[in-house]
């Protein structure tokens, strides 16, 4: 393809094709990605990353691998991390220790390559990753506990094997003294990385928490100061820049007052233009022929870091965490690479080759047979193999509620006084904070979003309830969750405007599914209620005080929201459902103020 044009809009074509694909086949995109990358690489010839970019190939992964890791620092927040016990932070120090070196013991005996390059390979192929671990859980659905290790460690691994391979590289580049060049390399890129890391990032965070910088150029200012931190970090400390990013992103997400959302979401969708784009040019520069050439000492390796290096290192990390056999198999099991190890084994094989170290060709194909080994193998066996150890999570019967009115709230708190699991979600500060002072679990954000796909667990969560305002948005929520949860899984409260205004006509499919409660309950009616007085209240069915009963005694007075059944099960009110709850059941209604007084009888006082 001799016109960069061309080929550049074809790359994007091939990725946004590609992401779609995975989505459609509930495969970490990571896999098509390759596969593509491949086929239009060493197989057809059609694609040629280095004639395509030249001296800018290696700046493009450089920046492109720096943007993904302070995207992904952004999501690290102390109080998440902490919750989950010493089991992460033993997988991502000891864990990582146990990997790096068994893979590149192995990796030396079977390959016969350098111990150099056998540890460099090594530190590459410690991380596992979100963007992999994540589709994965959705699929698994594992007990929570075992849900959230998985998914820190895949979060805060990312830099910790990053800064290990960059560590490898100084001592391979080291001519002489190499155990005194790497302790000065490690020192120095340690001191500036961590240095210039928190001093750029406490002025970002001071910048967007006194408004500093108009809303508009807040996007574009944050990433071209980090990419100014990375190369600057680079030019003092080689390979420091890693570390600047990261520590950059952890201080902006920690500090108070600090609104990085938008930030975020930003990040978020250059990520994955990058992550996709990335997969396929650097598949592309894959030599099936070292890959053909390793034979069977490939398939030695890999058996070595799925079935010993992995365990072990789960086993020794979790010395001390009360984790049973069962969840030990399943987190042993679960540990897919993905873009970091792609993009960092593709980097320091760009900087090796232009220094001419030998054998260093066969690391990037190694490495993308990790990843598609691992993505593949466990992708298509986690979920039977997790319920064979019966540590995945019961039949979801929590609640996620979209919108954070005040209505939302008083509903959400009664369900969790039944102990129904139930999460709030709005993309409203204000609302989302009113939740927070009443104790409701939520989440700040738009629930479609990468973040939320990380850090929203839906483990316990088997029905979305659509009861915002927001009209654009409402939509898009319905269909992304009817995907990720299944049909019948998604309801919302119905419009009275779609009948007669053009402009808010949707389709047909979800139409249907706006017909929560009650015929023509809308938000404005919910939200005029409450603002009378309207409360949410709780009535036992009975053989002498039915549901025909009930709507007889309050009419109009009540709206019937819910009802919980004789096996504790929750079950939503439709309009569009003829249901009728049964004696035994538990009614969940709004009911109006002028009722709720009208029941305040005062009992007379006995003699």
């Amino acid at each position: 393809m001799s016109d960069p044009t061309i080929a550049l809009v074809a790359v994007g074509l091939l990725s946004i094709s590609c992401q779609y694909l995975a989505y459609k086949i509930r495969l970490p995109a990571i896999l098509p990605l390759l596969v593509v990358g491949i086929l239009v690489g060493p197989v057809f010839n059609v694609l040629d990353a280095d004639a395509l970019f030249g001296d800018l190939l290696f700046p493009v992964v450089s920046l492109s691998v720096a943007i993904i890791l302070f995207e992904g620092a952004l999501t690290l927040k102390y109080s998440d991390i902490a919750g989950h016990g010493n089991m992460v932070r033993n997988l991502c120090s000891i864990g990582v220790l146990v990997t790096w070196i068994i893979a590149a013991t192995v990796a030396h005996y079977a390959l016969d390559i350098s111990w150099q390059l056998s540890f460099l390979f090594g530190a590459i192929v410690t991380v596992t990753g979100p963007t992999v671990i994540v589709p994965m859980l959705r699929t698994v659905r594992p007990q929570t506990n075992l849900g959230n290790i998985l998914r820190w460690e895949g979060i805060i691994i990312d830099p910790i094997g990053a800064l290990l391979a960059v560590l490898v590289y100084e001592y391979i580049i080291s001519s002489q003294s190499a155990v005194s060049h790497t302790l000065v390399a490690f020192g120095k890129t340690i001191g500036i990385g961590l240095g210039l890391g928190m001093a750029v990032g406490y002025f970002l965070g001071i910048t967007l928490r006194h408004n500093l910088v108009p809303h508009y150029l807040r996007n574009t200012a944050v990433l071209t100061i980090i990419l100014a931190a990375f190369a600057g970090s680079n030019y003092f400390a080689h390979e420091s820049g890693l570390l600047t990013v990261t520590v950059i992103g952890v201080m902006m997400a920690n500090m108070r007052d600090v609104d990085v959302e938008d930030i975020l979401e930003f990040k978020e969708t250059l990520s994955v233009l990058l992550i996709s784009g990335l997969f396929i040019l650097l598949a592309t520069r894959l030599d099936l022929g070292a890959v053909a050439d390793v034979g069977w000492a490939a398939a030695v390796v890999l058996f070595s870091i799925i079935f010993i290096a992995r365990p072990l290192a789960v086993f020794v990390s979790s010395i001390g965490t009360g984790l049973n056999l069962r969840e030990l198999a399943l987190l042993s099991w679960l540990a897919p690479r993905g873009i970091v190890a792609a993009a960092v084994s593709a980097l320091f094989s760009l900087k090796l080759e232009q220094l001419g170290y030998a054998q260093v060709e066969i690391i990037v194909p190694l490495v993308f047979l990790v990843i598609i080994a691992t993505v593949v193998l466990q992708g298509l066996t986690a979920k039977p193999v997790a319920a064979l150890l019966k540590v995945r999570a019961p039949v979801p019967n929590g609640f996620l509620l979209f919108g954070a009115s005040e209505f939302s709230r008083m509903l959400a708190k009664e369900l969790i006084k039944h102990k129904v699991p139930v999460r709030v979600a709005d993309t409203n500060w204000d609302a989302i904070r009113a939740a927070r002072m009443q104790d409701i679990p939520v989440y700040f954000g738009n629930p479609t979003s990468e973040h939320a796909a990380i850090h929203l667990d839906l483990n316990t969560i088997g029905t979305v309830l659509l009861l915002s305002p927001y009209k654009q948005l409402n939509p898009m929520i319905g269909y992304h969750f009817e995907y990720t949860l299944g049909k019948d899984k998604v309801w919302g409260l119905t419009n009275n405007e779609l009948a007669t205004r053009p402009s808010h006509q949707v389709s047909r499919d979800y139409a249907k599914k706006l017909s929560l409660f009650a015929e023509g309950i809308t938000y404005g009616y919910l939200a005029s209620a409450v603002s009378r007085g309207a409360q949410i209240k709780t009535t036992a069915l009975t053989p002498e005080f039915t549901f025909k009963d009930y709507m007889e005694k309050y009419g109009d007075a009540a709206t019937p929201l819910m009802y919980i059944n004789e096996n504790n099960r929750m079950h939503v009110l439709l309009s569009s459902d003829e249901t009728i709850p049964r004696a035994g059941s538990k009614l969940v209604s709004l009911v109006e103020a002028e009722m709720l007084d009208s029941e305040k009888v005062v009992k007379p006082a006995k003699d």
